[in-house]
């Protein structure tokens, strides 16, 4: 009864998630083409608060990692790895948008700029993070290795993020995250931008909230399991055979 309630209740995420969607979609659409890139400038609505959603959900993952090399406690390492998971899927996002992005503008689908290459590093840094999980089926063993990584991989994040002003890049500087504040003049484009951040950011909440309510049902289900897989108490002592003994 309480499992189907819990599942019940967690159906809120993908309203949630559709309805960020939806957001970032119409304001993508409905506000105005760029002067120089035109309808292109609208991959940015997608690709900019999918780059952003990859480092709040790294930096989750470390702030999940160190609380459980404190505390031990299992809950904060399936926060880091359902918060892993979510930023891998949206940096591949940001590769790929950003792939279709540099074909017409740059002539190339890739090539290795500063910024491209560090994302690409991250990629597969916190890919060989989900991989060490599954070395492992003892869960503080995993927790443990894991959490170590999950700490040294957050120095990809601000090399990522900076990597276009502290080295000659292809890539356009940060439009919203800069010194002098944000680097778009129409309201409209402003606008569409910061929605798609916020919508990205309410998405993540959601998929945060169902892969860690999945990772808790895994976790009952392996230990049910390995309850099962001890010897019961006696289980060696068998009957004697009383046709013998006449």
């Amino acid at each position: 009864m309480t499992t189907t309630s819990a599942v019940r209740s967690s159906r809120w995420p993908w309203i949630v998630v559709g309805a960020g969607a939806t957001a970032t979609l119409v304001f993508a659409l409905v506000s105005p083409a760029d002067a120089v890139q035109g309808n292109l400038v609208r991959i940015m609505y997608v690709h900019v608060p999918a780059a952003w959603l990859a480092y709040l959900a790294f930096t989750v993952t470390l702030v999940g990692s160190i609380g459980y090399l404190i505390s031990r406690n299992l809950a904060w390492d399936r926060t880091a790895a359902a918060s892993a998971e979510v930023g891998v899927y949206f940096t591949g996002l940001t590769i790929l948008l950003g792939m279709i992005w540099g074909k017409p503008t740059w002539g190339v689908w890739w090539t290795w700029d500063a910024r491209l290459t560090l994302t690409a590093i991250m990629f597969f840094v916190y890919l060989g993070y989900l991989a060490l999980r599954r070395t492992t089926t003892d869960p503080q063993a995993r927790a443990r290795r894991s959490s170590i990584l999950g700490v040294l991989a957050i120095v990809q994040v601000p090399l990522v993020h900076f990597s276009v002003t502290w080295w000659r890049t292809l890539h356009q500087p940060p439009s919203l995250v800069r010194p002098d504040g944000p680097q778009i003049d129409d309201p409209l484009m402003l606008t569409a931008l910061v929605v798609g951040v916020a919508s990205f950011t309410a998405i993540y909440v959601a998929l945060m909230a169902k892969r860690t309510e999945l990772a808790r049902l895994e976790d009952a289900i392996a230990m049910t399991e390995r309850s099962a897989e001890r010897p019961v108490a006696g289980e060696a002592v068998t009957a004697p055979d009383l046709g013998r003994a006449g």
